[in-house]
């Protein structure tokens, strides 16, 4: 990308930077969750009218699909945003809070959308500069509900007519990286995340004779420290997996034994080898732990989100053009992969591209202090739209002129 181009895509963000945000706080109060969002659709549906793009309704669900033809024909490349908020009651006082209880764009998707409707307008402004095509993906369902899937299954990726040769997607950030910074690695750049519900089956009676009894309560909690040191001693420590118990429930009663116990645990896996490997392993253990003490556990192992693991060309390529559009300062390499977890690795398991974090710290707030998203305090920084926009056209723009 030319210097000339990248400024005037900088200063045009900037330009429209009031009405882009103005989209943003409308989104901010009317959130909605799940794959259920016709406010939300209704929003962006008005916010793309007039660009003279080609627009799309989900069939199963809320989301948008959008193309914007080029002056000449050429590949198609995929900019996304995802839509949905969180089940989080707010408590940020920004004068554009939610005006929907207990929900809550603690996430930032608001800003997802808002920077990819920003880009697109940046994009409908150079049309005739433009070879090929591109699919903006407006996407609803990220937060657990398989959005990314879904879209693809409904066609995302052939939306122009042909597959898209790479997809694009950012994440803000309320805390962890300055305003407008850039971060993003090769490889691995999120975890894979998984649940897994086991179910310690005994046999109930007083709690002053368990030897009549089959107590399943210490062999839950066996299986919770094992599960501990299990992933200490059967996986690489280089290629790390994460297994947190949050739930357990047995009984009701000091003086009763139940006849069951029952743990739930996320399990966080950074390889398609570990991810495959977690099931068994996680299996084994809890059924032979239990067998041990002359009890059975039934595992209940539910898949979620896969690796998103971004390709390295286009790694290179997001850096070389953050540095080009936002200035060297603006790119942080990520020194290592980020445990949570994202659906838009669907999305880079049939596609090269590449995801990466930006920067949305509120002014005056310390990104190592302020809180991070999913809180209900976490806040973000309407001046990231303009770097979210800016980029998410450039690397578009990159994209194409490549043929």
């Amino acid at each position: 990308m030319d210097e000339a181009t990248a400024r005037a895509l900088r200063a045009q963000a900037q330009e429209q930077l009031a009405e882009v945000a103005r989209l943003r706080h409308a989104l901010h109060r009317t959130p909605e969750t799940g794959l259920d969002l016709p406010a939300t659709q209704r929003l962006v549906l008005d916010a793309l009218d007039g660009l003279g793009l080609e627009v799309h309704a989900g069939r199963g669900l809320s989301s948008v699909t959008a193309v914007l033809r080029g002056a000449r024909p050429g590949p198609a490349v995929l900019l996304r945003g995802d839509m949905d908020a969180l089940p989080v009651a707010e408590e940020t006082g920004e004068e554009f809070a939610s005006q929907v209880p207990g929900v809550m764009h603690a996430c930032g998707h608001d800003m997802h959308v808002a920077g990819l409707v920003g880009a697109a307008r940046l994009l409908a402004a150079r049309r005739d500069e433009i070879a090929g095509s591109v699919v903006l993906m407006f996407q609803p369902g990220e937060e657990g509900w398989h959005g990314a899937r879904l879209m693809i299954e409904e066609g995302v990726l052939e939306a122009a007519g042909t597959r898209v040769v790479a997809a694009y997607g950012l994440h803000v950030v309320s805390s962890l990286l300055p305003s407008g910074v850039v971060s993003g690695r090769a490889g691995t750049m999120m975890a894979a995340s998984d649940n897994v519900r086991i179910t310690v089956h005994g046999r109930g009676g007083h709690a002053s004779k368990p030897h009549l009894a089959q107590d399943p309560v210490p062999v839950a909690a066996e299986i919770t420290l094992a599960l501990n040191a299990m992933v200490t001693r059967q996986f690489d420590v280089f290629d790390p997996v994460v297994v947190t118990v949050g739930h357990i429930l047995a009984g009701n009663r000091s003086n009763v034994i139940p006849d069951d116990a029952y743990l739930e645990a996320t399990v966080r896996t950074f390889s398609a080898a570990t991810h495959a490997a977690a099931p068994e392993r996680i299996a084994r253990l809890a059924e032979h732990v239990a067998a041990a003490h002359g009890l059975s556990a039934t595992v209940d192992y539910e898949r979620g989100y896969p690796v998103t693991s971004n390709d390295p060309l286009e790694v290179a390529r997001v850096e070389r053009v953050t540095r080009t559009v936002l200035g060297d300062a603006a790119w942080e390499p990520a020194a290592e992969p980020v445990p949570g977890a994202e659906d838009f690795s669907y999305v880079l398991q049939e596609v090269p591209g590449a995801f990466v974090f930006l920067g949305a710290t509120p002014p005056g707030d310390d990104p190592q202090t302020a809180p991070y998203n999913h809180s209900p305090r976490a806040r973000y920084a309407d001046a990231a739209l303009v770097e979210g926009s800016a980029l998410l056209a450039a690397l578009a723009l990159d994209r194409l002129a490549q043929g």
